[in-house]
């Protein structure tokens, strides 16, 4: 049986952390900082949880 390849969208995308959690960067934190405030420039700065209902979709695109 060949091996599971793991997405490759979806390793840029999402991390898994040591105790299993799903987290993603947040949206708008790219690129265009001129137009935000530094407030919420630093507000996206950590990463979030992924919900529940994508988790598991987000863990099997990953190989897991």
């Amino acid at each position: 049986m060949p091996k599971m390849k793991t997405h490759s969208g979806a390793k840029k995308r999402f991390r898994v952390t040591g105790s299993g959690k799903v987290m993603h960067q947040r949206a708008r934190h790219v690129h265009k900082f001129q137009e935000r405030s530094s407030q919420a420039a630093r507000r996206l700065v950590n990463d979030k949880v992924v919900s529940g209902a994508d988790e598991k979709k987000a863990k099997a695109l990953l190989g897991r």
